[in-house]
């Protein structure tokens, strides 16, 4: 049961720190995006579109930490006994 618990808290963990930075790349790209268009104002397609591709993938660094924080928590051993146990 340790091991369950121990695994909850490295899931939420992970997903919080992964939320965290992403949240600090997508605000450092948009804040260098806009200083890019504001210097620059006829480049400013070719910097939305290279922004929006950059957000994407920074996007699924996001998706994949939560991936992680799911297998953690749900493909675990000892959850089936977990469940067993409040079934009841």
């Amino acid at each position: 049961m340790e091991l369950l618990v121990a695994s909850v808290w490295a899931a939420g963990l992970a997903i919080g720190i992964a939320a965290f930075g992403c949240g600090i790349a997508q605000g450092v790209g948009l804040n260098g995006a806009m200083q890019g268009i504001a210097r620059n104002p006829e480049a400013s397609g070719k910097i939305q579109v290279n922004l929006l591709i950059g957000l994407a993938m920074i996007e699924s660094l996001c998706i994949y930490a939560l991936v992680v924080a799911l297998i953690l928590m749900y493909a675990h051993p000892g959850v089936g006994k977990v469940i067993e146990t409040l079934a009841h």
